[in-house]
């Protein structure tokens, strides 16, 4: 991306990208990128063959069923960034809001080209974040009033990964790291390397000892040993409901726990009640349905 492509979105958006703790420059990167695939060095023959030059109309991006929204800045940008300074955007939902049917999210004022060029690009965004998020908030519904969290995974779409992970927290969800560097996570890969459950978390402590450690433990035994090493967190892959109770009262305070596999947002609240911190959803991210939004053009008289 070269900085003429930053500049052509508006520095308010800007500033509400920044507000959102995303990266001006990874965004309008994707929206460039995004623009780019919908024309593969073409033009739109559809607009070009049947709206006049120079036609102006306003384009409204309408939920068509509810849900919780995430992206509007996001698609905010995209229209910044095709349809220019002649562009008036005006965002009617904010990130984070429950939104129903018939709700106007994002009303758009420019030229008809720009507009329709910049449509399919600001749904994608902005439905597949709304998606994240609203599924994000079912399950943060599911276990209120319980004290543990969802949080989500490193099971992103490449590329998104800040994307998403944003619309996990417009959901009320929390963030597992973001990347590799972040924290460390034991799994059982790293477990069979090293030669057990014990010493590979020693090998991180000792290797980066600044790092937050995660350890994976499929049995109450391993978590016996990685909470006498100092664990900071521990997973509980798989247990059982009674197995999460048992940990809970074995680890007597002393790392947080996150359950994770074969969770359902059926069985979350009774997951959540056996005491654990979090409940690890990867769904969230890698499986979350399209909230349903749509654009209506109106045409200027």
């Amino acid at each position: 991306m070269t900085d003429p492509d930053i500049d052509r979105v508006s520095p308010g958006i800007r500033a509400e990208l920044v507000a959102a703790a995303l990266d001006p420059a990874q965004v309008i990167d994707l929206i460039a990128r995004a623009v780019d695939e919908d024309l593969d060095g073409g033009v739109d023959v559809t607009t070009v063959a049947t709206v006049p030059i120079g036609q102006r109309a306003t384009l409204d991006l309408v939920a068509r069923r509810a849900g919780v929204v995430a992206g509007v800045p996001v698609a905010a940008a995209v229209f910044s960034f095709v349809c220019g300074a002649d562009a008036r955007i005006v965002e009617m939902a904010a990130d984070g809001d429950v939104v129903q049917p018939g709700t106007v999210v994002v009303s758009v004022s420019g030229g008809t080209h720009e507009l329709l060029q910049a449509e399919r690009p600001a749904l994608n965004l902005l439905g597949h974040l709304s998606g994240i998020a609203t599924a994000t908030r079912e399950w943060v519904d599911a276990i209120a009033g319980t004290g543990a969290a969802v949080r989500d995974t490193r099971k992103t779409t490449p590329g998104m990964r800040r994307l998403e992970k944003y619309a996990v927290r417009c959901g009320g969800g929390v963030n597992h790291r973001m990347s590799l560097s972040d924290a460390a996570l034991v799994k059982d890969n790293h477990v069979v390397a090293a030669g057990g459950v014990s010493e590979a978390f020693e090998a991180v402590r000792s290797r980066f000892p600044g790092v937050p450690v995660e350890v994976e433990v499929d049995s109450l035994e391993q978590l016996d040993d990685v909470l006498a090493a100092g664990a900071d967190l521990v997973l509980l892959d798989n247990f059982s409901h009674d197995q999460m109770r048992e940990a809970v009262r074995r680890n007597a305070g002393r790392a947080l726990l996150e359950a994770s596999g074969g969770l359902s947002i059926d069985s979350a609240a009774e997951v959540a009640a056996t005491g654990v911190d979090y409940l690890a959803v990867g769904a969230l991210t890698h499986s979350a349905p399209v909230l349903d939004i749509g654009a209506d053009l109106r045409q200027e008289s």
